[in-house]
């Protein structure tokens, strides 16, 4: 791209909302509720939709879009192949980060914490709450690996499916939930001018402070 001019000139005023230290909930997990409830209130698509950060064991960054699967009182939950490429970063390096944007309300939510696996009842409690084939989807991709074709794939499903019909299909060993559990949580509220709000929750002694930061 010779001239990006275009791209540099892109921008937006955010002017829908206002944020501040007294309008949020002491606990950041109820605070995150409450933004979420109003995200599907407004319709918002894909609505769970979320950026997860993790890192090689060379220390760089990797990140893609998942899908919240759960809110509970220590975090939040989604499910994965264990071995894809997400999967090797976070047994490597249990830590993350979770990155929400919902645009039609100028609002970002920022979430980083420590990373472990739920159980196997939890897991298999959602894998059998999915769609039939998908279910039989999670046997048949080695995520993350080199693949000959989509014609392979679709062979290995065919054959996977076949062998199944009428069978419950069993939860893979390899697949299953992670709770990232918080230690930081940042509320971004889009402000006219770039001056945007900032609030911020960290966990210091098993105690949330709240704080607001320079936008």
């Amino acid at each position: 791209m010779k001239d990006s001019s275009h791209i540099a000139n892109l921008r937006k005023e955010y002017a829908r909302k206002k944020l501040s230290v007294n309008d949020v909930l002491p606990n950041p997990i109820e605070q995150f509720e409450s933004w979420f409830n109003e995200a599907m209130q407004a319709k918002i698509d894909e609505v769970n939709a979320m950026t997860l950060s993790t890192v090689c064991p060379q220390g760089r960054p990797s990140a893609r879009i998942v899908l919240l699967k759960g809110v509970e009182n220590k975090g939040f939950v989604f499910y994965t192949n264990y071995t894809s490429e997400k999967g090797r970063h976070l047994e490597a390096t249990p830590y993350a980060a979770l990155t929400f944007f919902w645009k039609e309300l100028e609002r970002q939510v920022r979430i980083e914490g420590s990373i472990t696996k739920v159980s196997k009842s939890t897991s298999a409690a959602y894998f059998h709450s999915r769609p039939w084939k998908s279910q039989v989807g999670a046997w048949v991709s080695a995520q993350s690996q080199p693949l000959t074709s989509r014609f392979e794939l679709m062979r290995k499903f065919a054959t996977k499916a076949a062998s199944l019909v009428g069978q419950q299909v069993p939860l893979p060993e390899f697949w299953g939930g992670y709770l990232l559990s918080p230690t930081r949580v940042e509320f971004w509220q889009g402000r006219p001018s770039r001056l945007h709000d900032r609030i911020n929750y960290k966990l210091q002694e098993s105690q949330w402070v709240i704080e607001r930061l320079s936008p």
